[in-house]
């Protein structure tokens, strides 16, 4: 292995790293409420979520790769691809909900002027963690179900510093 060899690989991850960690600061700056819901679900519970999310996981996952294998025309690849790919993007968005419970553990003084930081610190502690592969599952499962069961509730989310 050369040293170009090496630079791949490395490059890779950090840039996967990168898409999960902008993945979470686009689910909480699109829907605060919902990641501060996950957040609490996820402490408040997390074996519930873990449950939760191993009920939906298992199922969607096992019908993307038998529609995969099964089909024989494009459409039904195509919609084998794109029920995984939702279900890891469902995965994503729950564990926004731990990253925000990361970074709320990690307080900064300019929290309150700028709430996404609290996403950017705990997303990175959170990636970081998925270096090694068995945080992987052990985040994204319990986050699926932290999004399920987050329902339609009333949280109270930190307004920006301008709102008046």
């Amino acid at each position: 292995m050369n040293l170009a060899d090496v630079f791949t690989v490395v490059l890779v991850i950090l840039g996967l790293l990168s898409v999960f960690i902008a993945v979470w600061l686009a689910t909480a700056g699109l829907f605060p409420s919902l990641a501060s819901r996950c957040a609490e679900r996820l402490g408040d519970s997390p074996f519930v979520c873990t449950a939760a999310g191993l009920g939906a996981a298992i199922p969607l996952i096992a019908a993307g790769v038998t529609i995969g294998r099964v089909s024989t025309n494009p459409l039904g690849k195509l919609a084998s691809a794109v029920l995984l790919i939702l279900t890891l993007i469902a995965m994503l968005a729950g564990a926004t909900g731990l990253a925000l419970r990361i970074g709320r553990g990690l307080a900064s003084s300019r929290d309150e002027g700028e709430p996404w930081r609290r996403v950017l610190r705990g997303g990175i502690v959170l990636a970081l963690t998925f270096l090694s592969l068995v945080m992987i599952p052990l985040t994204l499962v319990p986050g699926l179900g932290a999004l399920l069961l987050a329902g339609r509730g009333k949280t109270t989310v930190n307004p920006p510093a301008n709102a008046e």
